[in-house]
């Protein structure tokens, strides 16, 4: 069993910017050497998110759209009242979405679907610098 693992920094725009880190994960499968196994991508904080979407501007667009629904940044967050930062909202979108995903390798090669893609989502309130941790572990 091999274990690799890989870091990567992204700059961010602020909330609601989309980053496309697919080709960053498939550079880190062809490092690692790993045939079959596990690609596990984790962004450091509670702001952010990684997931998986059809990367077009359509679903770049309807995904922020959907989230100021879901998790509206209007709503009187108690984090706001405690911290003054006003990026509760944030913090909910990225539990919603969560910090990690786990993507199968098989044959060298990740098994993402025709139009999937890996991304990582910014929640908060203004541009970031992103710490993204690739951690691939098989033979």
């Amino acid at each position: 069993m091999r274990v690799y693992s890989e870091e990567i920094e992204i700059s961010t725009n602020g909330s609601g910017h989309i980053v496309n880190l697919t080709e960053y994960c498939e550079k880190a499968v062809k490092n690692s050497g790993v045939k079959m196994g596990l690609l596990n991508v984790f962004v450091t904080g509670s702001t952010a998110a990684i997931g998986t979407i059809e990367y077009e501007k359509g679903l770049l667009r309807d995904l922020p759209d959907i989230m100021e629904k879901i998790a509206p940044s209007s709503y009187p967050y108690r984090h706001n009242e405690a911290w003054g930062d006003n990026n509760g909202h944030s913090h909910i979108r990225s539990t919603l979405m969560g910090t990690g995903i786990n993507v199968p390798i098989v044959n060298g090669r990740l098994a993402l679907g025709t139009w999937q893609q890996v991304v990582l989502a910014e929640w908060d309130i203004r541009p970031r610098r992103r710490k993204v941790t690739l951690t691939i572990i098989g033979e």
